[in-house]
């Protein structure tokens, strides 16, 4: 079995022996053999899982992705198909740049000054692309969403100092400690829709209403599909009965709002619902839709709440 050392690997490969030191430093890719003197010695199976690293990076996949790829038992082509979709999306941002620059040149004249807001609109819907953190969102979000994604995380830069980004992953942290600790009781009971409650304030404050459709995309596509690669992450046992909890929250809220219909004055739960449907949906009309249509099919709605919903639809 042919075996090298790590100047001769690099000068094989072409991967610098800087690289490779890193790679033996953060275990993606320890040497089989290691001297007495520390000298770094690698076998053919090390030359082997070197060419599957480079070609992973190739594609785009992050050195702590590549790891993990390589560790577990994974259907690995479940996240070539993410990475593939990923790629497509930047592949599209460049042909529109490509097309943008084309019709550009193609209406150039002396007396026409250049359209430098549509070259930097261009630029930063391109940039957004190329600057997505998780390129596996891919495999959970079409192209406009991605996009959408994009600039949501622009946001996130501008609206939270890095010290509140901190506070909220250890709140989210927190919320999963406290559900993996109550997964024996029931999720509709008030210790559970507390906890329901409590995580909708706290994601409904990171993401803001404009981006309410978006996280509720992500939350059923890929984390309750099993789809979503974070940290710390979350087994289908914790979704599921997170799930159960936020549903059971807003369905006593729900309940809660109609059923002050014949008590209170019209505007009074007018002003509670319209508040209701902003943390549940945002802005999205199709997803608050929904709703109005199951309340009117929900025999738990009373007859006046249900008459109550259908006046101010109409108005």
């Amino acid at each position: 079995m042919t075996h090298w050392y790590v100047r001769e690997l690099s000068k094989l490969t072409k991967v610098s022996v800087r690289t490779l030191h890193h790679y033996d430093r953060i275990g993606l890719l320890k040497p089989s053999i290691r001297l007495g003197n520390n000298y770094r010695v690698y076998s053919e199976k090390d030359l082997l899982k070197l060419q599957q690293i480079l070609a992973l990076k190739f594609f785009g996949f992050e050195l702590s992705r590549i790891k993990a790829l390589m560790l577990e038992e994974i259907n690995i082509f479940d996240h070539f198909r993410a990475q593939q979709q990923f790629l497509e999306q930047q592949v599209k941002s460049l042909k529109a740049a490509s097309q943008t620059l084309e019709a550009i040149l193609c209406e150039k004249s002396s007396s026409k000054s250049v359209p430098w807001e549509t070259i930097l609109k261009l630029i930063e819907d391109y940039q957004m692309t190329q600057e997505l953190k998780h390129p596996w969102l891919a495999n959970v979000l079409n192209s406009d969403e991605l996009k959408e994604y994009a600039q949501a995380e622009q946001s996130f830069k501008t609206r939270f100092t890095e010290n509140q980004q901190k506070n909220f992953e250890h709140e989210w942290t927190d919320l999963i400690a406290q559900v993996e600790t109550n997964l024996d009781k029931d999720p509709a009971s008030d210790s559970g829709t507390h906890i329901g409650k409590k995580c909708m304030d706290l994601v409904n404050n990171f993401w803001g209403k404009q981006h309410a459709a978006l996280r509720s995309t992500i939350w059923e596509k890929g984390y309750k599909e099993g789809k979503m690669e974070v940290e710390p992450p979350l087994s289908p046992e914790v979704v599921n009965w997170l799930d159960s909890a936020i549903s059971a929250y807003y369905r006593k809220r729900i309940y809660n709002t109609l059923a002050k219909v014949e008590t209170q004055p019209s505007e009074t739960v007018l002003s509670q619902w319209n508040e209701l449907l902003e943390d549940m949906h945002g802005d999205d009309q199709a997803r608050n839709d929904s709703l109005y249509e199951a309340a009117m099919k929900d025999d738990q709605v009373s007859k006046a709440a249900k008459t109550w919903l259908k006046q101010i639809r109409k108005s």
